[in-house]
């Protein structure tokens, strides 16, 4: 749980300029893979991540721009690596003017649950991760390069003359 507005923020820049790097390397082709069917599309993973999960943090009383959960994603993939990068700038303005590190403390049902908005913003972020790994192996399975995101990918391993470790 996040004690301080500005630790959050610091984390998320971090995060999400790492999130931005995958999806800005994703293909329109790439966003019509999925693991198995019935199951989310590279696309609509990436979707998910765009519109942030609004539901979590407009219910945390936070107020932004992000477009609407329902309905099918883009099929380009640079509109939604765009949509990311707006949405992105929008949450992170709306946490500077909207909230403080009183408003951590603040609580909200949150899915039966009552939160703090401290433990939504932690839960928010790993959230993303979460899904930004899901969409690291499908783009594996599209045949795309993946970036490194907590260090080098084996492709960027390569290029720098080093065979990534097993």
């Amino acid at each position: 749980m996040y004690q301080s507005l500005q630790s959050f923020i610091e984390e998320y820049r971090l995060e999400s300029a790492s999130t931005q790097k995958v999806l800005d390397a994703l293909t329109d082709a790439s966003l019509k893979q999925e693991v198995a069917p019935g199951y989310r599309t590279l696309g609509q993973l990436a979707w998910h991540l765009v519109h942030n999960d609004e539901g979590m943090l407009l219910g945390a009383g936070l107020k932004f721009e992000a477009p609407a959960a329902n309905g099918e994603p883009p099929t380009s993939a640079s509109e939604i690596a765009e949509a990311y990068r707006k949405v992105t700038a929008a949450l992170l303005q709306a946490l500077e003017s909207q909230w403080s590190d009183a408003s951590l403390l603040e609580k909200n049902n949150m899915y039966g649950q009552v939160w703090p908005n401290g433990l939504t913003l932690y839960i928010y972020l790993k959230h993303e991760i979460h899904h930004r790994g899901q969409l690291t192996v499908l783009m594996r399975q599209a045949g795309l390069q993946v970036p490194g995101v907590y260090g080098p990918s084996k492709e960027e391993w390569a290029s720098m003359g080093v065979e990534a470790p097993v």
